[in-house]
């Protein structure tokens, strides 16, 4: 590997270390609510270790490896500096190093699946390593050698997470070299015949060529009355997979979830209504059955618990990292309600029936009656997971959401936390200060309509049961790209996920993007976020949060390509392939309405520029064409148009990657990590406890939660 592709897999130096403030908002609890969300916090945390080992095998040690050297030398690390023999530059790029990989529960970006490596040398590990008797053990127990905390460089592929048979790196199927993506799309397919969901699971093949499904549970075997598959646990396989067998195997990360599923039962003690104890109930049965038939429950439980002042959720929620996009990552939520700002969102939602008929599809297409859902905003005490988004829109089963709804929440201090003076590129000098003023605003506007009317919007033309369908198959809608009856749909036991399989997640988030650029741009929403009259005019505040939008998407766009592998020529970001695409929506509306701006020819002057008048015009028409074909072939299972439509608008061409990926790379910023705070049980009473947003505040942070396996707190 060259020194300029090695570059760009070192840790950020210095990372972008914000905090999540958080204490008057729980301090303004109940004692009562305050024991219910300390408990789903404390669960959430124990959870750190499954999603450890959903990143890499590595990540594990090298957790208890940082937080070994932390509890050794309680947080003074100039003495651990001292004693190594290490400079003061060393240390400070380790600590960056152990910062990023805690902000990232692994050694893997949860934003864009890469590699990460420390910048100090290998023998500055070493040297700490001699140092702390427990550090040395965390390695050597898990044998794992200080080179896996460096590059792969005999194996450059395996700098990226995805299909082991592509030679990437993915956890999911633990110590499966060989196995390929073909077999993984074939158990999929039999275990979904087997009404078996995989969210839960990772895949294994055995030396022998057969196939364990690790199911995660508190319990080492299947409950008396049977698992979620009845009461079998091996299967012989078929078609490909023919004279090979299935075996499920109960218990993995059997430890955490029984301490999960504890919490989970005294978080239900102190529930605030009867749903909210029988969601824990269905909860602490999943994790400790492993039945994510319970864990569905719990989800129907979720959505009719209406406006609670502490909003949680708790599991195995999103596949953005399994490479086959069916696996799904461990994460908890613990927030407390903003009411002034969900009054706002509550007002998006009350005018959501007459806002969806203005999106570029007929009836057909559409549920036949929105099911208004709870939307909030809240200010997050505890997201435990690879990353921490901005909004959520759960549940993501799809039978859930069309027969009971779902749930939209806005992070309200993730949105607003940042760093002071950060670095801003791809924006022109003269758009500099009214994109300042204006990208919070625009970015809260755009995470609404993209939870609320985005993935909210939508029916999937299905034959339910055999005979039967969710539409009237004698005589099929007729699809407004082609003007013909369509002729796909979505057959018994197939889910979007399952037909559209692992660019499903992207092309998702596209479509959700494309709904917020195109109603973005209708006044009357704007108006609702407080912007403006209601009237059209670009000119206006309104008109400034519209451009700052559309120029924050244009700017991500740009961005995206960092998150693109020129050597596998993969995206490795779902949400900044879907960005990119839409950059080019705009570039190819023509009528200049956006164009790249440069000058020199190594692009360092790159900029944006857009013509602000033609954003409700030529931009939203763009939008709207791009998004009327997403949206149709999502609705009616149609994977050949859609593949192919989204392949092009993602295709990255020469000029892109050898041209103006150099310069994001040069131009790069770090993602932000965040800080978040503990709480602690003390004779009956919880006590919250902030950490300063630095590198060692955010490690001590994670020392004193309580998921090392030494002198464990807070339990």
């Amino acid at each position: 590997m060259d020194k300029q592709t090695l570059n760009q897999y070192y840790a950020d130096g210095p990372p972008t270390v914000v905090t999540l403030p958080i204490k008057s908002h729980f301090e303004a609890l109940t004692d009562q609510q305050k024991l219910y969300a300390h408990n789903v916090s404390r669960a959430a945390f124990l959870g750190t270790r499954i999603v450890l080992r959903q990143v890499s095998p590595e990540s594990e040690a090298i957790f208890d490896f940082i937080i070994a050297l932390q509890q050794a030398y309680h947080g003074n690390w100039s003495n651990l500096q001292k004693d190594a023999g290490t400079s003061e530059q060393a240390l400070k790029e380790f600590l960056e190093y152990a910062t990023q990989f805690l902000g990232n529960l692994g050694n893997y970006k949860g934003f864009g699946d890469s590699k990460f490596i420390p910048r100090c040398s290998p023998e500055t590990i070493q040297a700490f390593a001699s140092k702390v008797p427990k550090a040395k053990e965390a390695l050597e127990k898990n044998k794992v050698s200080v080179a896996a905390f460096y590059a792969t460089t005999d194996e450059p592929a395996k700098m990226h997470l995805g299909f082991p048979d592509k030679g990437h790196l993915s956890a999911y199927y633990p110590d499966s070299p060989d196995i390929t993506q073909d077999e993984i799309e074939q158990i999929s397919t039999f275990i979904a015949e087997k009404k078996l969901l995989p969210e839960n699971t990772r895949l294994k093949k055995t030396k022998e060529g057969n196939f364990q499904l690790l199911i995660a549970s508190g319990l080492s075997r299947p409950p008396p009355e049977g698992g979620d598959a009845g009461p079998d646990t091996v299967f012989d396989l078929s078609g490909k997979l023919q004279g090979k067998k299935l075996e499920l195997v109960y218990g993995d990360h059997i430890e955490e979830l029984a301490k999960i599923a504890l919490h989970i039962k005294k978080a239900g003690l102190n529930a605030a209504n009867d749903t909210q104890k029988q969601m824990m109930d269905e909860y602490a049965k999943s994790f400790g059955s492993g039945s994510l038939n319970a864990f569905k429950e719990s989800q129907k439980l979720w959505v009719k618990d209406i406006g609670p002042m502490v909003e949680t959720n708790i599991g195995f929620i999103e596949t953005y990292r399994d490479p086959a996009n069916v696996r799904a990552e461990w994460e908890g939520l613990v927030a407390m309600v903003n009411k002034e700002r969900t009054q706002a969102f509550q007002k998006l939602v009350d005018a959501a029936p007459s806002m969806i008929p203005k999106l570029p599809w007929g009836k057909d297409f559409e549920k036949d009656t929105f099911s208004a859902p709870d939307f909030t905003s809240l200010e997050v005490l505890t997201f435990n997971g690879s990353g921490i988004p901005a909004g959520i829109n759960i549940p993501n089963y799809d039978d859930i959401r069309q027969a009971i709804g779902f749930k939209n929440v806005s992070l309200g201090n993730v949105l607003s936390a940042k760093a002071p003076n950060e670095p801003i590129p791809f924006i022109r000098s003269e758009d500099l200060e009214l994109y300042q003023s204006n990208r919070d605003k625009a970015f809260e506007v755009q995470v609404g309509i993209h939870e609320l009317l985005g993935h909210g919007s939508g029916k999937l033309l299905q034959e339910t049961s055999p005979g039967k369908y969710n539409f009237d198959a004698s005589n099929p809608p007729v699809s407004p790209i082609t003007k013909k009856p369509i002729t796909t749909y979505y057959k018994p036991g197939q889910t979007w996920s399952s037909v559209f399989g692992g660019f499903s997640a992207s092309y998702e988030e596209c479509r959700a993007e494309c709904v917020a650029m195109a109603l973005s741009c209708d006044f009357e929403i704007l108006q609702i976020f407080g912007f403006g009259d209601g009237t059209v005019d670009v000119n206006n505040q309104a008109g400034d949060v519209l451009y700052a939008g559309y120029l924050s998407m244009a700017r991500a766009g740009i961005a995206a390509v960092e998150f693109w592998d020129p050597k596998s020529r993969k995206w490795g970001q779902a949400h900044m392939q879907a960005r990119f695409s839409i950059l080019k929506t705009f570039l190819e509306a023509g009528e200049g309405f956006t164009i790249l701006d440069y000058n020199k020819d190594d692009l360092s002057d790159l900029t944006v520029k857009m013509d602000k008048r033609k954003i409700v015009t030529v931009g939203r028409k763009a939008v709207e064409e791009y998004l009327q074909k997403l949206h149709v072939f999502k609705c009616t299972a149609d994977y050949d148009a859609g593949k192919k439509l989204y392949d092009d608008m993602t295709h990255v061409d020469e000029w892109w990657a050898s041209k103006v990926r150099p310069e994001v790379l040069r131009r790069k910023t770090a993602r932000k990590v965040f800080v978040q705070a503990n709480t602690y049980e003390k004779d009956g009473k919880v006590e919250l406890k902030e950490y300063e947003p630095t590198c060692e505040g955010m490690i001590q942070s994670w020392s004193e939660r309580g998921v090392y396996p030494q002198g464990v707190v807070g339990i």
